[in-house]
């Protein structure tokens, strides 16, 4: 049989970080007050680079770890919530930027369950047989959509990119182990940023975006809730107990929501890696860059079971089951 393998993993985050301290002396706050309900210590914002210079890097990462030639791509997706512009794609900037010319490119919009949704598409389209090797990025610069007066979402976002190439590849046993998305829209207005408005008629200017606002104890509710309940029914499709899984790689959205779905799980906090401390909430592209890290130290080795699970903005919720 064929089934997908990740080839290989990489991630970019900009030089600039911004640690607690550098936000106490401009907003209410402190290091103790964020770290205390987050776990987030500093975070990494951009100065000049936007969402596609960062997957663009990625992007040629990707290619040098892996020594493929952007020609060999049929797919490219870029998972977003922050793109360059409406129009064109994150995705089609980074196709021009690598000079994938055979690649089809388009971005994926599910704020941090993003990434999720990327490799799910992705591997719905290399089941077809339309696409041999894929790429799959979430980047995001969300400093762009933060309102740095605001504490209680100023202290939680931060910018960076991770990615993953695949490639459908001959297999012993199946790769793709689960898979489920759900969208919750009767919650939309929980988790929002870069609203538009249709006020702004002739001759009206264009209408500014608005920064993000967040109901953070409903958005607490739901992860702690939903999380857990889409890693159970991936896992479940192939019948897979949680002890099987040997690492869970969540969205890096608070420290706090990690620890309790491990606990509601019943499964030990060891195999649940949290890096928030370092980059805070990246939103799509949180997962590719924890999967990068656990690569790159030796915390994922091939045949490891992996649950990704992302949650947040629509809302969402999305958890795929990978051997990797």
């Amino acid at each position: 049989m064929e089934d997908l393998k990740i080839v290989q993993t990489a991630s970019w985050v900009p030089d600039q970080v911004i640690d607690n301290d550098d936000l106490s002396r401009i907003m209410d706050t402190s290091d103790d007050w964020i770290q205390s309900r987050t776990g987030i210590k500093r975070r990494h914002i951009s100065k000049h680079e936007n969402t596609a210079d960062l997957a663009s890097k990625t992007g040629q990462l990707l290619l040098e770890k892996s020594g493929w030639q952007a020609e060999e791509l049929d797919l490219i997706l870029v998972a977003t919530m922050s793109p360059d512009a409406y129009t064109p794609s994150t995705a089609a900037i980074v196709q021009g930027r690598l000079q994938a010319k055979n690649a089809v490119a388009f971005d994926v919009l599910a704020a941090c369950s993003g990434f999720v949704y990327g490799l799910a598409v992705a591997s719905q389209m290399m089941s077809t047989g339309m696409v041999k090797k894929a790429m799959v990025i979430g980047s995001e610069v969300l400093s762009k959509l933060i309102d740095w007066h605001d504490r209680t979402t100023a202290v939680l976002f931060g910018d960076g990119a991770g990615g993953v190439l695949l490639e459908k590849v001959p297999v012993k046993a199946p790769t793709l182990l689960g898979l489920q998305l759900k969208t919750f829209g009767e919650l939309s207005n929980e988790l929002s940023a870069g609203m538009t408005s249709s006020g702004n008629t002739f001759p009206k200017p264009l209408t500014e975006l608005t920064p993000f606002k967040m109901n953070g104890r409903a958005v607490y509710r739901f992860a702690t809730h939903e999380v857990p309940e889409s890693i159970l029914q991936a896992s479940a499709q192939n019948k897979l107990t949680l002890d099987q899984i040997d690492v869970f790689l969540l969205h890096q959205a608070n420290a706090r929501i990690i620890r309790q779905v491990a606990k509601r799980l019943k499964q030990p906090l060891e195999k649940f890696p949290i890096n928030i401390a370092e980059y805070g909430n990246t939103s799509a592209a949180s997962e590719p860059i924890l999967l990068d890290e656990c690569v790159e130290k030796g915390m994922i080795k091939r045949g490891d079971i992996l649950a990704l699970s992302g949650f947040g903005g629509g809302l969402t919720t999305g958890t795929i089951i990978l051997r990797y």
